[in-house]
């Protein structure tokens, strides 16, 4: 839904002049009101994200309208324009709950800015809002946060499979959440009443893996003074994880397909099989394909796991859920660390959804947990997360990470100067919403120095526009 400016001044020329300006630069709708009166009328229906509006006008004045806007919709910004402007007007519409102020004649560049910042605001505002009424509902039993397309896809799915006992392979890139799709189907499953039995298959050597799966008799091998029952007699009436099964030795797959077929094992060091009821689930964020074109997974293994495939989407794929997954891992550190006063400023929101998460949600998650931790006052901002993230293109790593400086000098000088240009060139994108103009002109850089540089670092402008 394209968002909505309504503009209100009584001079009509004026009116029509600035909506040419602001809609070469701004991607919204664009109401006009040349009265107070007619404003607040408009308003109601149209029920505009920012509005923008003189002071001095004959009937309802700039201050009036601003605390009726915000009588009738606090999560509308409101930017106040005059060319009466004194400082008093300054801080009273301020005080008022006035976003931004102007003072005719005004930089073109600099109101086109200040609109960009009040049009993300009221997004953000009120999408913050939407989140706090959807945390107050009871936790989804798949434990997965979000409504994007995906996710509500996804959810469908592992509930339908919850309710069989089909083999499911899990995949993904790591940070996904494969282990949380395998508890929700689990937990969904009528297997529920057992725990679920969980194993990280690269974590064993080859020959613990194996006796930790299927077992052992006393005297199997050199140490085992007694019986062992393996994780899969553990999991029996259960649900066993195979948690990264590309990793398993081909040895082990040869039984583990045994498994799977008869539904039995045979423990080490014992002729005899035993019977199980066992749900298999397992998980991997590899290419199994290439790994059988190798020779290194067996493929007929591989199709008895794939009986029921779920891929999980990244991170990028549900990027509209960053916010509501942001504010369900902020109130769950806060109450956590007892800081129950913490709440993330506009700039730190728009931070996180701009930002690319290599980690997924996991990287999310663990970037929440240290903001919260560390942050000293009641705001976390951009600056308390990004002391928490790994860095990439939108976000390089500090020149204070003092482990490239070594080598040939020069290489070393030109890498931290590359570095630290491009954390100032971003950073000063993301304060002016991507506008080349208004970040060239706050850093004290020619314009066209400022795009040379954009170029000579492959930084794009439009990363960083709402």
């Amino acid at each position: 839904m394209k968002r909505q400016l309504l503009i209100v001044d009584d001079e009509e020329d004026f009116l029509i002049l600035l909506k040419k300006v602001i809609s070469k630069e701004c991607i919204c709708d664009i109401a006009l009101a040349t009265s107070g009166s007619q404003a607040l009328e408009m308003i109601k229906s149209l029920q505009p994200d920012v509005v923008l509006t003189d002071i001095k006008m004959p009937d309802i004045d700039g201050l009036e309208l601003l605390k009726k806007i915000s009588a009738f919709d606090s999560t509308i910004t409101t930017v106040i324009m005059t060319g009466y402007g004194t400082i008093e007007i300054a801080v009273q519409a301020l005080k008022n709950g006035a976003y931004d102020f102007h003072q005719k004649p005004f930089d073109n560049e600099k109101i086109i800015g200040s609109i960009h910042r009040a049009l993300e605001r009221t997004h953000l505002v009120r999408e913050n809002k939407q989140l706090l009424r959807r945390l107050g509902k009871p936790p989804l039993k798949t434990n997965f946060i979000g409504q994007s397309k995906p996710i509500v896809h996804t959810v469908e799915l592992l509930s339908r499979l919850a309710t069989t006992c089909a083999t499911v392979l899990i995949r993904g890139e790591s940070g996904t959440g494969k282990e949380v799709a395998a508890r929700a189907i689990h937990n969904m499953s009528n297997r529920s009443g057992k725990k679920m039995v969980t194993i990280n298959c690269p974590a064993l050597p080859e020959h613990i893996l194996e006796s930790e799966l299927f077992g052992y008799v006393k005297g199997a091998f050199t140490g085992a003074e007694t019986d062992k029952g393996g994780l899969f007699l553990e999991a029996d009436g259960s649900t066993l994880l195979l948690d990264e099964i590309a990793d398993i030795p081909v040895s082990v797959q040869t039984k583990l397909l045994r498994v799977l077929q008869e539904k039995e094992i045979q423990p080490l060091g014992q002729t005899k099989t035993i019977k199980v009821d066992v749900r298999v689930l397992a998980s991997t964020n590899q290419n199994l394909e290439e790994k059988m074109a190798r020779g290194e997974f067996r493929e007929d293994l591989f199709y008895r796991l794939n009986v029921m495939p779920v891929t999980l989407p990244t991170l990028a794929e549900i990027a509209e859920d960053i916010p509501l997954l942001v504010h369900h891992f902020l109130q769950e550190f806060t109450l956590e660390y007892e800081r129950e006063e913490l709440e993330f400023t506009p700039e730190a929101m728009q931070f996180l959804m701009h930002k690319r998460w290599k980690g997924n949600v996991r990287q999310l998650r663990n970037t929440i947990n240290r903001a919260t931790l560390l942050c000293r006052d009641q705001f976390i901002t951009p600056e308390d997360l990004m002391a928490s993230v790994t860095f990439d293109h939108t976000q390089p790593e500090p020149v204070a990470d003092c482990a490239f400086l070594s080598g040939n000098y020069k290489d070393a000088k030109e890498k931290t100067i590359q570095r630290f240009t491009t954390a100032y060139i971003t950073q000063a994108l993301q304060k002016n919403s991507g506008n080349v103009s208004s970040a060239a002109k706050q850093s004290g850089i020619d314009r066209q120095v400022f795009q040379r540089l954009m170029r000579r670092y492959s930084i794009i402008s439009k990363d960083f526009r709402n």
